[in-house]
């Protein structure tokens, strides 16, 4: 977003990211805590535990007084309350003035009493949620002044003898220094004001408070206020904001602005309305004149901060200082015209927010980078130059054209279908500078692998258990970095922490390559907290995350992104793969090239590899295993192309016999009988599902030209006492086979007599090519003629 180094970093220097939410998210039918309650043995317990807690009854009679005839979204806020040694960040949530109010409100109420946090709310319904200025409240249905100061009882005696008893009077947990309670008072109005009528409201609510010396900011309709039945926490002491008198009274605007009109000051500490002076205070005017708390002067602190914040935003997004510039001037604000000044979480988290409503406004920046002396100019060529320019093409960092210089590649796949797996093994190639799968880089590339799944111990285990060749292995060890299972958003936190990571570890050049693994661990929708299937937050995440973090480091490297895949059905699938991307369809908009991997059958192991590429010519698909531990490219040639199912159907048929033959073979010749291949067919023909006698034949001819059964003849079969008359082919032998003989074996500990078992040692094997007898090299040593 705004700034790129690390907040206070050797310049001081921090970076305005997209303003973000905390703490509750409240929606119709449910409330989300995103921080959760602390456990109950590191609760700090309120002094009274069992007689200060917020007041569901009062919350209730409030949100009548003050939202009961509104329609739309009530602006909450929660802040730490000053004085208790903790500091915290404002949490904001937004809820219907309807029915569900009362549960959200008292959910919120008991999370901040917990938190030693204030309920404040902006007593006016906005249109949805984000908004909270002033020109964004649409409705008020109360009027409500703030006594903070002075002889409290006396201005509230003042205005009920001239305003008429006021619906609610409110202690709202602060005490001045004679010890009185303050108060709000509140008049419920008959119906809420909207336009122009609620421009009269709050014009009513600052002559009242001038005239009787209260709180002059509820002119303003966005000042929050805090809620009735939720508790006080200002220096460390716990107060109920409770109600002392509530009054069924209803007031009309225009009766009441007569009686408001007509109220005289109270002498001694109010004054005479002066016509409101809606012009702000210039510029010049608030970057050189002190600004101090409680509102003494001119303009609020809040007000002098968040124009000098909005003025150094405005250079920044032109280009005429840079974000470090930028950020500086804001903390110089801050810590020289702000007094006290702001904590510095607070300064950020303003100046976040504005920056995200500019960049609303006014589009996205352009950014001063900090070696930069004048603005960016925007590329452009004619027709002429382009046809002209023959120089050669830049170099591909993964060819062909897979994944080319600045370029982005996605790639897809369902969980556990070996996505992580077959990225790994392609990242080390990449790194030694080795071809992988008909992927080339043209040199040992320097990669760096964010992986958010896999912890430390299961990923050096997956490492070490992959099957790679030692000179691959020894050619990547310095050049891919990786990262174990990371607890990391890739957020302006995230991108600035990552970018600080690839620098220190790449000294001697950048990286080629920056791998995310997957999007979902790590994906950051910006300021209204989108998530994948949102097309603006995935956008946000690609130009504002993942750009920014490649502009960061390295602008010409390239970035792989892992992502998951969505259930599609087959026919989908061949249609075009790549709609099973999960998420928004943005990100295939976005990318430069794109690869699917996904089991065309479910029960095989056979992967296939989609290719799409936008910056070069398509690419056929790639049949894809792993086998023996290495990913090895099929020959798409051998894939069936019709009835494939019935086809792996036949092919588990054709293995299952076989499997049933050499078992046959081997338990037949334990019982001391071998066949000829002839006589087997024929004696177990419609056995074990055999089939026919034919069928047998053919199998047994497979089994041979394979090299999984063999053959023994002459004097071998004689040394076994088999009968050789008439036999061609010979006996049939398989592998490890024993023959129960007719000697007897006696054992020499135990004197037990035994038939004795007789290794069988084939003689001739069926040559692959021909067909015919070939006698057998070495009988000890079995050898399949299908291995290679």
């Amino acid at each position: 977003m705004f700034l790129d180094k690390p907040l206070l970093g050797t310049a001081g220097l921090s970076k305005l990211r997209a303003f973000k939410f905390t703490a509750i998210i409240m929606t119709d039918d449910k409330i989300i805590h995103f921080n959760p309650w602390r456990d109950f043995n590191d609760v700090v317990m309120p002094e009274d535990p069992f007689g200060i807690e917020p007041d569901t009854e009062q919350l209730k009679i409030f949100l009548d007084v003050v939202f009961g005839y509104c329609d739309g979204m009530i602006p909450v806020r929660g802040f730490v309350d000053k004085g208790q040694g903790k500091d915290g960040r404002p949490n904001n949530i937004w809820i219907d003035a309807d029915a569900s109010a009362l549960d959200k409100i008292t959910t919120f109420a008991q999370w901040a009493w917990r938190e030693g946090a204030a309920v404040y709310v902006i007593p006016g319904t906005v249109a949805e949620q984000g908004q909270a200025r002033a020109p964004e409240v649409l409705q008020m249905q109360a009027i409500v002044v703030d006594l903070d100061a002075g002889d409290i009882g006396a201005k509230l005696g003042h205005l009920i003898a001239h305003l008429g008893r006021p619906t609610l009077i409110i202690e709202s947990g602060g005490r001045t220094s004679g010890g009185a309670d303050k108060l709000h008072v509140w008049w419920k109005l008959s119906e809420p004001a909207a336009a122009e009528d609620l421009d009269l409201l709050c014009r009513l609510r600052g002559d009242i408070a001038v005239k009787v010396g209260g709180d002059t900011h509820f002119r303003s309709a966005h000042q929050p206020i805090r809620v009735a039945g939720s508790v006080y926490h200002k220096g460390g002491s716990q107060r109920l904001v409770q109600i002392r008198e509530h009054n069924a009274f209803e007031a009309d605007l225009r009766a009441l602005a007569e009686l408001v009109d007509a109220m005289p000051i109270l002498v001694g500490a109010g004054a005479e309305p002066t016509a409101i002076n809606t012009s702000k205070p210039s510029l010049q005017d608030v970057l050189v004149k002190p600004v101090h708390e409680g509102g003494a002067d001119q303009w609020t602190r809040f007000e002098g901060a968040s124009a000098a914040i909005g003025y150094y935003i405005r250079l920044v997004h032109e280009g005429k200082i840079s974000p470090n510039d930028g950020w500086e001037g804001i903390c110089g604000y801050n810590a020289a015209m702000l007094r006290p000044a702001w904590p510095e979480e607070r300064l950020r988290d303003e100046a976040d927010r504005l920056w995200a409503l500019h960049i609303k406004k006014n589009g996205p920046a352009l950014l001063r980078l900090e070696t930069q002396t004048t603005p960016l100019r925007l590329e452009r060529y004619p027709l002429r130059k382009l046809m002209a320019d023959t120089s050669p093409m830049p170099e591909d960092i993964i060819a062909p054209r897979v994944l080319t210089p600045g370029g982005l590649l996605v790639l897809g796949g369902a969980p556990k279908v070996g996505k992580s797996d077959f990225l790994i093994s392609m990242l080390v190639h990449m790194a030694a500078g080795v071809p992988f799968l008909g992927f080339a880089p043209p040199r040992p590339l320097n990669v760096f692998y964010l992986q958010a799944e896999i912890q430390y111990d299961y990923l050096r285990e997956r490492l070490q258990n992959i099957k790679l060749d030692k000179a691959v292995v020894d050619g990547a060890l310095d050049r891919l970095i990786a990262t174990p299972k990371l607890k990391l958003l890739l957020d302006e936190k995230g991108v600035a922490l990552t970018a600080d990571a690839i620098r220190e570890d790449f000294v001697n050049g950048p990286p080629d390559i920056i791998c995310l693994d997957p999007i979902r661990n790590l994906f950051d929708g910006g300021e209204d907290g989108g998530g994948e299937n949102d097309n603006a937050a995935m956008m946000f995440f690609l130009m504002h995350r993942v750009e920014r973090l490649r502009d960061a480091v390295a602008p010409g490297c390239g970035i792989i992104l892992a992502h998951h895949t969505k259930k599609l059905s087959k026919q989908q699938v061949k249609d075009d793969p790549f709609l099973a991307l999960s998420g928004a369809s943005a990100l295939r908009g976005f990318y430069t090239s794109g690869l699917i991997m996904h089991r065309p059958e479910e029960d095989d192991t056979m992967r296939k590899l989609e290719i799409e590429l936008r910056n070069g010519p398509s690419l056929p698909a790639k049949l894809i295993d792993k086998v023996k531990g290495q990913w090895i490219e099929h020959n798409p040639i051998n894939e069936r192309l019709v009835a494939k199912e019935a086809g792996a159907k036949f092919d588990a048929e054709r293995d299952r016999k076989g499997d049933v033959i050499l078992r046959m073979i081997a338990g037949q010749a334990a019982h001391g009988k071998m066949f000829t291949p002839t006589q087997f067919a024929s004696k177990f023909e419609n056995r074990g599902s055999l089939g026919g006698r034919t069928g047998i034949l053919d199998r047994l001819q497979v089994l041979a030209t394979k090299g999984h059964v063999k053959y023994v003849r002459g004097d071998e079969a004689r040394k076994l006492g088999l009968k050789i008359a008439g036999v061609k082919f010979g006996y049939l032998c398989v592998k490890d086979m024993v023959l129960k003989s007719a000697l007897e074996a006696i054992d020499a500990e135990t004197g037990e007599v035994t038939s004795a078992l007789l290794k069988v040692r084939p003689t001739d094997f069926m040559c692959p090519q021909t067909g015919a007898l070939m006698p057998v090299e070495n009988p000890d040593i079995w050898v399949d003629q299908g291995e290679d």
